[in-house]
């Protein structure tokens, strides 16, 4: 009777210390997704250069200005010059090797201009500055790292496309500030994006990278540097809204819907 007694009270323990980290994940969780959002909205407005190198390449270098809501510009620099801009009803594209300069007007629904300008600016925005898409699936953990004692490991599996896609996010505890992003293929294959070096504002109570590298299989493969990084910067709206330099071939075209494609005749 006294072995049963005590085969109980340890399943009880057991049972006990399974829930308890049950329940810190699923509040944990909510957490991650609150700090998120709170800390997109104090990156309301700002504006960085820098490069990006694969090895063995020459370096790129691009420039990126944001501000809340939805008004971004990109340029990137030599060998092929290029800016496109979204001031909120409009995108603007100019080629300076081609000279030519075109506006678009906008009949998207909402769900596709939202993919489209994601699409458009995603190169220009490092980690750290973009907010980590979770899904409903996403799990999280208490974790360490080299730059932060406290800091929270966020695992989810792709789908779509991407399907069977392990991506893991390593972030700061509680700013929730960027570190580390690996992802692991299918088949076993592993690349990692890390921070190196950091911009840290005390105003805001946040970091960003300044330094990143790039890593597969082990090996270096490139890095994202920034030269410039002006949080909070001040943005009017015609700093989004371009205009067609001298001697450019200039065009007015419309972002339209995607129309399927219609199956040949006899199928």
């Amino acid at each position: 009777m006294r072995n049963r007694l005590l085969l109980c009270c340890a399943l009880t323990a057991l049972t006990g210390c399974s829930k308890k980290g049950g329940d810190e994940d699923a509040t944990l969780l909510p957490q991650v997704k609150a700090g998120l959002a709170a800390r997109e909205a104090k990156l309301s407005s700002y504006r960085i250069a820098g490069t990006v190198q694969d090895t063995g390449l020459e370096p790129v270098t691009f420039t990126f200005d944001y501000r809340a809501p939805q008004r971004l510009r990109g340029t990137l620099g030599p060998p092929a010059s290029r800016t496109f801009s979204w001031d909120g009803s409009r995108f603007f594209q100019q080629l300076n090797a081609e000279k030519q300069f075109v506006t678009f007007t906008s009949e998207l629904p909402p769900a596709q201009l939202a993919g489209f300008l994601s699409e458009t600016f995603h190169p220009f925005i490092p980690e750290g500055f973009r907010t980590p898409l979770l899904l409903s699936h996403a799990t999280v953990r208490r974790a360490t790292h080299p730059l932060a004692p406290q800091a929270v490991e966020l695992t989810q599996k792709l789908e779509g496309e991407a399907q069977g896609l392990e991506m893991t996010y390593v972030l700061r505890w509680p700013q929730l500030d960027f570190l580390s992003r690996r992802t692991r293929a299918p088949g076993g294959a592993e690349a990692e994006e890390r921070v190196e070096e950091e911009d840290c504002d005390a105003a805001l109570d946040l970091c960003v990278p300044k330094r990143l590298g790039r890593w597969q299989g082990g090996k270096r493969v490139g890095e994202t540097v920034l030269t410039r990084v002006e949080l909070g910067a001040a943005l009017p709206n015609d700093a989004f809204t371009l205009t067609a330099p001298e001697g450019y071939d200039v065009q007015t075209r419309t972002l339209v819907p995607s129309s399927p494609t219609t199956p040949p005749a006899g199928g």
